[in-house]
């Protein structure tokens, strides 16, 4: 059968050579079961009797948006760039304005290619956590290969700021099976890659509690989907600025509302724009005028829940 063919309405399709619905229950068990939400840590209040927890997050991947698919584009590569020139100083200088501490998750080689960045990032009293070796995709590596550039990534974080990464965010929230086992042998107190909850809750590997916090991602509280960029695919920014203020204001409000947390994820190169900057300074104003807000790493946020879950 042509192509063709199979893509036309109402033509035969080709069955998968595995389909999942003909799998054995232990099977899909033991998929659906391997990496999963474990016990809540929303805390009744979080630190000083705070109301809502409030976790700015920037995954400074630079270059490597380009370099982890074997990209070379200049073109590309400049727009990166944009993150480390530009983009990355003006957020630590609003972060000042505001005195409000954030956590940076840096991929190894970006900080092996701007190492005086991350020094920066650390002299102004913000956390750098694990962001992969180059932005890989973990599900697609072997396991011996997640767990080497997982250890490589962790050494040279280490050397460069003095500081030896206690979390992780998997590029593009990629987790692969193995990751969480590899998370337990590195001895990580969190991860912040994935979305079972709004709240903190504790990871479960196979049914078995690990005792790592995971602080709950959500492509809602995301730059990317609303501004991406990328001139050889269907990827282009189509979001009013103003359209994404007034989504992230309200997810804060029902967080402040619920006494949660609210988490954000942006990139500089991204959120480094002008017109974007404008917006993360209005919501930071507006998060600072509600009572009751803690501004605290990922770091203080996992080790204040895990605290609590332990007395």
């Amino acid at each position: 059968m042509s192509t063709q063919a199979k893509s036309r309405p109402g033509a035969r399709q080709e069955l998968p050579a595995d389909p999942s619905w003909a799998w054995e229950e232990t099977r899909w068990r033991t998929i659906v079961n391997k990496v999963r939400a474990g016990r809540s840590l929303a805390p009744e209040a979080w630190k000083d009797g705070a109301r809502v927890a409030v976790a700015l997050s920037f995954d400074s991947d630079h270059e490597t948006w380009v370099l982890r698919s074997g990209g070379d584009s200049p073109a590309g590569l400049a727009s990166g760039q944009y993150g480390a020139r530009v983009g990355l100083p003006r957020i630590l200088r609003l972060l000042e304005r505001h005195a409000v501490p954030a956590t940076f998750f840096v991929p190894a080689v970006i900080a092996q290619l701007y190492p005086e960045e991350q020094r920066a990032v650390i002299a102004a009293g913000h956390e750098i956590g694990m962001h992969g070796w180059i932005h890989e995709r973990n599900s697609m590596l072997p396991e011996d290969t997640e767990r080497d550039l997982m250890l490589r990534a962790a050494d040279v974080l280490n050397e460069i700021t003095g500081r030896a990464p206690v979390g992780l965010r998997t590029p593009s929230w990629d987790f692969s099976a193995h990751t969480l086992g590899i998370c337990r042998e590195m001895g990580l107190l969190y991860d912040s890659s994935l979305m079972a909850d709004d709240e903190p809750y504790e990871l479960l590997e196979d049914g078995e509690p690990t005792g790592i916090v995971e602080l709950p991602v959500e492509w809602i509280r995301d730059d990317y989907p609303y501004f991406g960029m990328d001139r050889q695919t269907g990827i282009r920014p189509h979001t009013p600025p103003e359209s994404v203020l007034d989504i992230w204001r309200a997810e804060f409000d029902r967080a402040a509302e619920e006494g949660g947390l609210f988490l954000l994820t942006m990139h500089p190169h991204v959120i480094g724009h002008r017109s974007r900057l404008a917006i993360l300074e209005r919501l930071m104003g507006h998060i600072q005028s509600t009572p009751g807000v803690w501004f605290a790493t990922h770091e203080q946020i996992a080790r204040f829940v895990k605290s609590g879950a332990n007395e």
